[in-house]
């Protein structure tokens, strides 16, 4: 018996990253914080991801006694996951001139970027999903332990890449990042 499940590490690793999408997280995280200096911008990437790491964690220990309990199944999840993915869509397209004062100057490494951007309604199921995976064998404890590093590893990629992301915000300036965000609202 092997102590931990490559296999099953590298399918959940590469699941969430392309569910949670750190690149695609960046048009959005760089027109909410582009306006804040550099030192509170890595500060808020590394919040992000640390928000969406306790989340999924959470959802990983606690999620399907939680769901159970407030009689939610997972594909209601993944539908009010959707429409709140449509909002935020929304907002991106129609562009925001006029920022309201929480966004300015508000956590938005919680809310909008740690959860439900990153840590959303598809990564919750995802991670779920392999929970329950991970518990139907006799192998359960090389599974959690790959699905445990894997949830780590992918929090590590997205507090990087929302971190060198402001990188991009000094190339392409302001209307750059206007720009990016009303295509990643697409």
């Amino acid at each position: 018996m092997n102590w931990i499940d490559l296999t099953f590490g590298l399918q959940a690793l590469v699941t969430l990253v392309v569910i949670m999408d750190p690149p695609g997280a960046t048009p959005l995280f760089l027109s909410l914080v582009s306006s804040r200096p550099i030192k509170e911008q890595r500060k808020l990437a590394w919040q992000a991801a640390m928000t969406s790491f306790i989340v999924i964690t959470a959802f990983a220990l606690f999620g399907q006694w939680i769901l159970d309990y407030l009689k939610i199944s997972l594909p209601a999840l993944k539908g009010a996951g959707g429409l709140l993915l449509l909002l935020v869509a929304l907002e991106l397209l129609k562009g925001n001139a006029n920022k309201d004062e929480a966004t300015r100057t508000g956590n938005v490494g919680l809310v909008p970027l740690g959860t439900p951007l990153l840590a959303g309604p598809g990564a919750i199921v995802a991670i779920m999903l392999f929970v329950q995976e991970a518990g139907r064998d006799g192998n359960s404890g090389a599974k959690s332990l790959a699905l445990a590093l894997a949830v780590i590893l992918v929090h590590i990629i997205i507090g990087l890449t929302l971190m060198f992301s402001t990188k991009i915000v000094s190339v392409i300036k302001e209307s750059g990042v206007e720009l990016l965000a009303r295509i990643a609202g697409l």
